[in-house]
């Protein structure tokens, strides 16, 4: 199952892949909904290899998630990779510089069931694909105005 979302942000390229690839902030902000994420690796600088583990609670009961950077090409993109319970997911993060301040975001994200289980949740995210494809492209568009905000700030 592949969901898709897209926005084009009032930023440099380069600004916005800085903020794409700000993972203790992505760390802090799942924290601050109630996950637990810890750092796997010892790598100094960003760049593949890069993991995460981490646990949160999702309809109910307790879920466990190892996630891995896949690829890392600043400032074209990246891709990450996670496994929990029998799901693998991809996520690809693609920035195309349409001009010097404006940058299109694509967010790829791809739902592999392994299990009957996890098949049966991904079989109840295709009833409400609609409704999640327009609430991912709505929390994009929001959080590349954030960017978009910052940008101007620091301009």
């Amino acid at each position: 199952m592949k969901f898709v979302a897209k926005d084009d942000i009032e930023a440099p390229i380069d600004f916005v892949f800085a903020e794409v690839s700000d993972f203790d902030a992505f760390e802090r902000a799942a924290t601050r909904r109630g996950a637990r994420v810890r750092r796997e690796d010892d790598l100094a600088a960003p760049g593949p290899g890069m993991c995460w583990s981490g646990d949160f609670e999702l309809r109910g009961r307790r879920r466990e998630v190892k996630i891995t950077l896949a690829e890392y090409d600043p400032p074209n993109g990246m891709r990450l990779e996670a496994e929990s319970a029998g799901l693998h997911s991809e996520c690809r993060v693609e920035l195309i510089a349409l001009s010097p301040q404006r940058t299109r975001l694509k967010l790829h994200l791809e739902l592999k069931p392994q299990t009957l289980s996890a098949r049966l949740l991904v079989q109840s995210l295709k009833l409400a694909k609609g409704n999640m494809t327009k609430r991912m492209n709505l929390k994009v568009a929001d959080w590349g105005a954030g960017v978009a905000q910052k940008a101007r700030r620091r301009a």
